[in-house]
């Protein structure tokens, strides 16, 4: 809103500080701080609320230290993160960019999932909340909606980096052609010059046009699968006081970072990445979505005055997910969301191994003490207990956990920049 008000009643004035709104950097800054106090003053509002209507955890006795008295602890705080993502994005970004409209829908479509999971789970009593089934076809339907939107919206476009022989210099130098393309083109790891464009695993197929046209329907798969796993990574990591949210705003850092220099013609070249005009924009909401989170850890941290829920849990993986696509980094994410993925795998392999030795044997047999895997190390393995990875014998205190998982997460994020490099 602002950001219109100024473009089109300012612009052309001689007051101080007309074109302030015209850095992305300026409006990023305010939308951080913005962002962070709306986090900080509504969030105490929403709590008093969530008490007064007795919106509390339902915690169940799985034998982890502190875990029962965290019963209570209003919940469905990802109300917080949500608003105050969108008012900062509303007032101060570019709302006729396509970028930041998925992401606000983004940002709204998995926050009405995750709330109507949590809403069932408080009304009706029911611990398992909205059906899986009901979650997978919202992530899809958001998947189906930016991936269909990239391959059809004239808006989104990139430029491809080549490296070429200064004549005068006799160096090599990347430019970024003056072509902007519609293509299904990412970025990816450890490769030089070149960018990988899912169209090179449909180039077998015969004609001009059905090579192009299956190179997007693959890229909508993927983009499809990529929402879904990271949303579930996310709500999966949702175990302990303050470890969502602080990593999820480690990992929006480095999607900050990685937008700002996509989406800046001078800085795309000197790393060798493509150029993608008008991803700029997306700094805004990297910036919101950060302040937000840290705001919202101002009453997460342990011990939790509020838990986000699966309103807060399942949108910031949505989120994550679709920022990652749109600014083409998605080949990325198993590495920097690598904590969501190994707390996914974490639960398959558990299952999958149990239903395999009570197969084989009569009983089942566990990998870790418990899962998500975070609860495998704040848990005491029982004597005689038939499971292959009992280290470490002693729990780790929660608050110890969180902050080691957070400096993985910084590294995580470290080797994902190390990656636009070593190539």
């Amino acid at each position: 809103m602002f950001y219109s008000l100024f473009q089109q009643y300012l612009e052309s004035t001689d007051i101080p500080g007309r074109h302030l709104m015209d850095f992305i950097s300026f409006r990023a800054g305010i939308a951080f701080a913005l962002s962070l106090l709306i986090a900080m003053i509504f969030g105490k509002t929403v709590i008093h609320r969530l008490q007064r209507m007795q919106i509390g955890e339902e915690i169940r006795d799985l034998g982890l230290a502190g875990q029962m008295e965290k019963k209570g602890t209003p919940t469905m705080g990802g109300v917080i993160i949500i608003f105050s993502i969108l008012i900062p994005c509303l007032l101060l970004g570019n709302l006729s960019n396509i970028y930041m409209i998925l992401m606000l829908i983004a940002t709204v479509w998995m926050g009405t999932i995750g709330f109507l999971d949590d809403y069932r789970k408080i009304k009706f009593h029911n611990k398992d909340g909205l059906q899986g089934k009901y979650k997978v076809i919202g992530q899809v339907g958001l998947g189906l909606i930016v991936g269909l939107t990239m391959w059809f919206s004239p808006d989104i476009v990139m430029c491809e980096n080549m490296e070429v022989m200064n004549a005068q210099t006799e160096q090599n130098e990347v430019v970024h052609s003056p072509v902007m393309e519609k293509t299904p083109q990412t970025t990816i790891p450890f490769v030089k010059n070149h960018n990988f464009n899912y169209e090179w695993l449909t180039e077998w197929m015969p004609g001009e046009e059905a090579p192009q046209m299956a190179g997007w329907i693959v890229f909508v798969v993927i983009v499809i699968f990529v929402v879904t796993a990271v949303s579930n990574g996310a709500n999966l990591t949702d175990g302990l006081d303050g470890l969502c949210a602080g990593t999820s705003a480690i990992i929006g850092v480095a999607l900050l970072i990685m937008a700002y220099l996509g989406g800046n013609v001078i800085y795309s070249g000197y790393l060798n990445i493509m150029y993608i005009p008008g991803s700029e924009e997306l700094v805004v909401f990297a910036a919101s979505f950060i302040g937000a989170l840290v705001g919202f850890l101002w009453y997460n941290a342990p011990p939790a005055q509020v838990f986000m829920g699966d309103t807060g849990s399942l949108m910031l993986g949505g989120v994550i997910a679709v920022f990652a696509i749109l600014i083409r980094k998605e080949l990325l994410i198993p590495l920097l969301c690598l904590i969501f993925f190994i707390e996914d795998l974490s639960v398959i392999m558990q299952v999958a191994y149990f239903k395999q030795t009570k197969k084989k044997y009569g009983e089942g047999h566990r990998i870790f003490k418990m899962t998500p895997l975070h609860h495998h190390f704040q848990k005491e393995a029982p004597a005689g207990a038939k499971v292959l990875l009992k280290f470490p014998r002693i729990p780790i205190p929660e608050s110890r956990i969180v902050i080691r998982f957070w400096i993985v997460g910084i590294l995580l994020a470290a080797l994902t920049f190390v990656t636009l490099k070593i190539r």
